[in-house]
């Protein structure tokens, strides 16, 4: 196995086990309204968020080079 693929699955293992070990409810301010949701959906929203905005740039970039 390649060392990036070693990383990749220690990473995403590591994600995986904060977004469980925080399961407490926190109130989320989205402009007007307050919503309580539980952390690891606020957190897995945030990971896959993040995930398409870095694909998105990925790609633009690919595409210019």
């Amino acid at each position: 196995m390649r060392l990036r693929t070693i990383g990749f699955v220690v990473l995403a293992g590591l994600v995986v086990w904060f977004i469980a070990a925080n399961t407490g409810s926190v109130t989320v301010r989205m402009w007007i309204p307050r919503v309580a949701l539980p952390l690891w959906t606020v957190l897995t929203v945030t990971l896959v968020v993040g995930l398409v905005l870095g694909l998105i740039i990925a790609r633009r970039r690919a595409r210019r080079s």
